[in-house]
């Protein structure tokens, strides 16, 4: 970071956000964790409700991992399987920061369904040894010496295992894919494809987002010193250290491996929401349309995680419904017709009910773009929240997932020397925004560094406009003065804009969830020269 350089500020919002989230969500000190003694037998039995009236056995067990590591686990499977018949095999590694309970509900289901389940706890949580590696080369080597455990201490076939998991174990799976072609189907929700990407979009930290992950590792788990070392670098915006940084994320991004991936040829079916304020959307949708093999992609309402939340505690839940069929299919053959759906399945945030459109790839999902012009040029002081924002991370996308309640403002109130602003007129009919928005525009700063974050509003005839999609960008070491172009692309969504509505597009320099790096006094302009006009490009759905 160059002495010049101010020192990035996440707002104060952020921290406190993640500050009560984190310890609202964990309850035990790492070192309590560390000496925690793994469950027996009798924990075991007293977890769920009567497993053999179900027809379901759970053994808790310990598995040594990459390097000797003790993985804590347990095994579901019917109570009747034994060495006379093979049985599908699907392994579970646990979410950030949660125990390996996490999944039995789910791991029961499967069980009575003819699976052998194993999930296990991630190395450095709870009481799996090791330290927390962020799905690193350890935590994949983990996933095959899993399967090896599993191929030697139980029934389960070798021709026939899968992966799924939630966040974490998402990621896990999919990169376990690229390493070990007994996988043959996996199942992502909530995952990433690039981990850049989704903390670290347009150079921006996302600063609740990795705030939230940080402190949950440090309260259920044992952080390795280059995982701390990322996250100082990180928050601290070192700049010497940015390249360092993204060859970690790549290293851990499944999209770094998708050759190995189409390779190994597993049926892939990515789950995410368009809200997820973690890892949104992008990355996975970009991904899915390079995979080979059979795949699937469900884009639905909801924040990280909250569509599958109710699946983890055994209530009815479409998401892990979909996933079991995607396993019945590609581990067990059975003809349920999922593979005959339209691969891409997204449903519209402001839908009523749980239908789904179907598209044949991600490209296709707009059939048209509509163009909006930036003509007027824009100048903004920063450092100021103009009162447009993208939310509070795990909150928002939730509220609007439930309530139907996205973040809101009232544009007209907006401050116009803190936020530029640019409207559409009242539209004839129903706008289907589907995919990814974009904008291009020429900015100029009095400074070398900035921050700013664009936001897509559904306006209503009083002014009020609801959040579309948003997403930060930021620039480093650029000549003052000096205009340059940008082009950013905005967390895909989908989202019906009523007849008599307008869009509005806002940028501001302030927004709870990222770090902003604007030195105080800094003006930003957006302009639109005639030589290259700034425009948005709205992807529509008629």
């Amino acid at each position: 970071m160059t002495p010049a350089r101010k020192a990035p500020r996440p707002t104060t919002a952020a921290a406190v956000s993640v500050t009560v989230l984190a310890g609202a969500a964990f309850g035990l000190a790492p070192a309590a964790q560390a000496t925690t003694p793994a469950p027996t037998a009798a924990t075991a039995a007293a977890a769920t409700a009567d497993p053999a009236a179900s027809g379901v056995s759970i053994r808790f067990v310990d598995i040594p991992g990459d390097g000797g590591v003790r993985l804590a686990a347990n095994v579901v499977a019917p109570s009747n399987a034994d060495a006379s018949r093979h049985l599908p095999l699907v392994v579970l590694p646990t979410s950030w920061s949660l125990p390996q309970v996490e999944y039995l509900a789910q791991a029961k289901k499967l069980a009575q369904a003819g699976y052998v389940v194993l999930t296990y706890n991630t190395r450095g949580f709870w009481q799996s040894g090791g330290r927390i590696e962020t799905a690193g080369p350890p935590d994949i080597a983990d996933a095959s010496r899993v399967i090896d455990w599993a191929l030697a201490n139980t029934p389960a076939d070798p021709d026939h295992i899968g992966m799924a998991g939630l966040s974490y174990g998402a990621g896990i799976g999919l990169l376990a894919a690229g390493a070990d072609p007994r996988i043959k189907a996996v199942v992502a929700m909530s995952g990433w494809a690039d981990l850049v990407g989704s903390i670290y979009s347009g150079r921006t930290q996302h600063a609740q987002a990795a705030g939230l992950l940080g402190g949950a590792g440090e309260l259920t788990g044992r952080p390795s010193e280059e995982l701390r070392q990322i996250l100082e670098d990180f928050f601290s915006s070192n700049l010497a250290k940015e390249q360092d940084l993204i060859a970690w994320g790549k290293k851990r991004s499944p999209a770094t491996y998708l050759d190995r991936i189409n390779a190994n040829g597993a049926a892939i079916m990515l789950g995410n929401s368009w809200g997820d304020s973690i890892f949104p959307p992008n990355s996975y949708a970009d991904f899915f349309d390079k995979l080979t093999g059979p795949k699937r992609l469900e884009l639905r309402p909801g924040d990280h995680a909250t569509a599958e939340l109710t699946g983890l505690l055994g209530l009815p839940n479409t998401a892990w419904n979909h996933a079991r069929q995607w396993l019945d299919r590609y581990l067990k053959g059975e003809r349920n017709g999922i593979d005959t759906e339209q691969p891409v399945q997204l449903m519209s945030r402001t839908a009523d009910g749980d239908d789904y459109e179907g598209y044949p790839s991600w490209s296709a999902v707009p059939s048209g773009q509509h163009r909006v012009p930036l003509t007027t040029t824009e100048k903004i002081t920063a450092n100021h929240d103009s009162g447009a924002n993208a939310g509070t991370v795990l909150l928002s996308g939730a509220l609007d997932q439930f309530l139907k309640i996205p973040p809101l403002v009232s544009i007209p109130l907006l401050s116009r020397s803190h936020a530029a602003v640019w409207q559409t007129g009242a539209f004839a009919r129903e706008q289907r925004v589907r995919g990814t928005v974009k904008l291009h525009t020429t900015v100029t700063g009095d400074r070398s560094d900035g921050t700013a974050v664009a936001y897509l509003y559904d306006v209503g005839p009083l002014g009020v406009g609801k959040l579309i999609t948003n997403a930060p960008f930021t620039f480093h070491d650029r000549a003052p003065g000096t205009p340059f172009g940008v082009d950013l692309e905005l967390f895909s969504t989908a989202y019906d804009v009523p007849a008599g509505h307008r869009l509005a597009l806002v940028v501001d320099t302030v927004d709870p969830l990222y770090t902003e790096h604007n030195p105080d006094g800094a003006h930003l302009t957006f302009s639109s020269p005639d030589a290259d006009p700034s425009y948005l490009t709205v992807p529509v759905r008629d």
